[in-house]
């Protein structure tokens, strides 16, 4: 039997004309899948989103079944062996362009600045503390410092108490020892001039006593008279009655002292020659002649060596 032909040619196995165009309207597809996610994703207001999607290439399709052996030949004739043609090739699936990650960068965006936020906030915390640290070392230290100078202070103010403590003392003993060399000096004075005074009248009285041993009686008689410069006498005594201190009813009453004086006008003794009767008037008058030496002198600078002073009380108002 014979295999059939076609107008006297062997039987072969139809081409397929669709796989061109199913490749082309899946690339198409996918193109168009791929502007829409882009547009999407660029036009959105809210957050982008992560889509994953998962294509499924539908142009792969297996090779027609090779086509069925053909019946063998008479043996009386030998046909020669019509080998099948290959199968089409198949056309290599176009893989679409990889989907861009917008929605991941924008989100490891976001992760990085919230990261940068947190590294910031951390070593600004870092820095706060710090800062702290040395805010309170240098209050510590402060307080420290201000301690140390009020003690200080405190120290200078009792050595300077000490101090003037100290030199009042030393001021006070030094006044006590110009007072006691003063006091020294001043009676050392005192009993130079006692004792100059003593001398004069020891001379003084010598110069009398002598006088009156050597029978000047009558010359001593008259000079103690109540004679005289008038003048002298009123001065000598005026000087003491201003020194008299002596009240009483009785104004007759009337006393005589003899005085007896040196050059200088110092008293060098006195004697009640006539006594007014009344021992407190006759010891006033005598303590107002103490009190009034040295007497006044005369004109020339000179005194009477013995002078008789009468004094009448009435004359005292």
């Amino acid at each position: 039997m014979k295999p059939a032909t076609t107008g006297g040619a062997p039987y072969k196995v139809p081409r397929e004309h669709d796989g061109w165009r199913s490749l082309t309207l899946a690339a198409a597809m996918h193109a168009l899948l791929v502007l829409f996610l882009w547009f999407g994703v660029h036009w959105q207001s809210n957050k982008p989103v992560a889509v994953e999607a998962e294509v499924w290439d539908m142009t792969v399709q297996q090779a027609a079944p090779p086509a069925p052996p053909a019946p063998p030949a008479p043996e009386p004739e030998e046909q020669p062996v019509v080998k099948a043609p290959p199968p089409p090739p198949v056309a290599t699936p176009v893989e679409a362009p990889p989907t861009p990650k917008a929605p991941d960068i924008a989100l490891e965006r976001q992760k990085a600045k919230q990261k940068a936020a947190e590294q910031k906030a951390e070593e600004e915390a870092k820095q706060a503390k710090l800062q702290k640290e040395a805010d309170e070392k240098l209050a510590k230290q402060k307080a420290k410092d201000d301690a140390r100078k009020k003690e200080l202070a405190e120290e200078k103010a009792q050595e300077e108490k000490d101090k003037q403590e100290k030199q009042d003392q030393l001021d006070k003993k030094l006044a006590a020892d110009k007072k006691a060399a003063a006091d020294k000096l001043a009676k050392a004075k005192q009993a130079a001039e006692q004792k100059s005074a003593d001398k004069a009248r020891a001379a003084e009285m010598s110069r009398i006593t002598g006088a009156v041993g050597a029978g000047t009686v009558g010359t001593a008689a008259k000079s103690t008279g109540p004679k005289g410069d008038a003048n002298y006498q009123s001065a000598l005594v005026a000087a003491i009655r201003s020194q008299l201190a002596y009240s009483s009813s009785d104004d007759t009453l009337t006393a005589q002292v003899r005085i007896t004086q040196l050059p200088t006008g110092e008293v060098l003794g006195t004697k009640m020659v006539k006594s007014s009767g009344n021992a407190a008037y006759d010891s006033a008058i005598l303590r107002a002649i103490g009190a009034a030496s040295p007497l006044p002198k005369k004109k020339d600078g000179t005194v009477e060596r013995e002078i008789t002073a009468e004094f009448n009380l009435k004359d005292l108002h």
